[in-house]
């Protein structure tokens, strides 16, 4: 199996991750956001982010179906799951993660959601991150719309930081690369895998050209 991109400890495959995961060695830390199925759900992409210019005909893969995690929660590593209450009732016991996206503009009315949820194995408890990242509002990464489902950097530097033993990390539905980044920049190593080459290639140029400043990992 050839990686799409590897330098820096950092390893991209391009596939559909139930294929390629079974041949995978051991991660430290499952770390990603799946397709969870918001276009099944709600019977299209969400008005808000999905048909927004910058992502004007772009799917997101398998999005139009109920997202089953069977095949993340057979692999024994920790898991922080993004979109899971969207799976909730698919999920053994845990703790939860609030990324709050609106500090500082709560009072602004905004047709999109305030949060986002994740699974997190490894807790009982709820722990919530506040990171500005509404629309056009963007606490980091001003302007660079490269993803519709698009997590900040910050946000999974946070998640990292949760476990901090792990080091190797493993990102199944990896989309622009957020994990691969924030891995990249805490020194970890990381696996990232997206059946979309168009995000691939794109999480690959963010690798290969950004060294983060530090306020990111904010």
């Amino acid at each position: 199996m050839t990686p799409y991109y590897q330098q820096d400890g950092i390893t991209i495959y391009h596939g559909d991750c139930r294929e390629i995961l079974p041949v995978l060695g051991r991660c430290d830390l499952l770390l990603t956001d799946p397709p969870y199925g918001i276009a099944h759900k709600t019977g299209q992409a969400t008005g808000g982010k999905w048909s927004h210019v910058r992502h004007a005909g772009v799917t997101v893969h398998d999005d139009h179906q109920p997202f089953d995690p069977a095949h993340l929660l057979a692999l024994t590593a920790p898991k922080i799951l993004w979109g899971a209450n969207f799976y909730s009732d698919k999920l053994p016991g845990g703790g939860w993660l609030i990324w709050d996206k609106r500090p500082g503009v709560e009072d602004m009315d905004f047709n999109r959601s305030d949060a986002e949820v994740a699974y997190f194995s490894e807790s009982r408890t709820v722990k919530t991150f506040r990171h500005l990242w509404h629309g056009l509002c963007r606490a980091t990464e001003v302007g660079e719309h490269l993803h519709p489902t698009q997590k900040p950097v910050a946000l999974m530097n946070w998640c990292l930081g949760l476990v901090p033993a792990a080091q190797v990390i493993l990102d199944p539905y990896m989309g622009s690369g957020p994990v691969m980044v924030a891995a990249k920049h805490s020194g970890r190593r990381a696996i990232g895998i997206e059946i979309n080459e168009e995000y691939c290639e794109i999480a690959a140029t963010r690798l290969a050209q950004r060294v983060l400043p530090l306020e990111w990992s904010a």
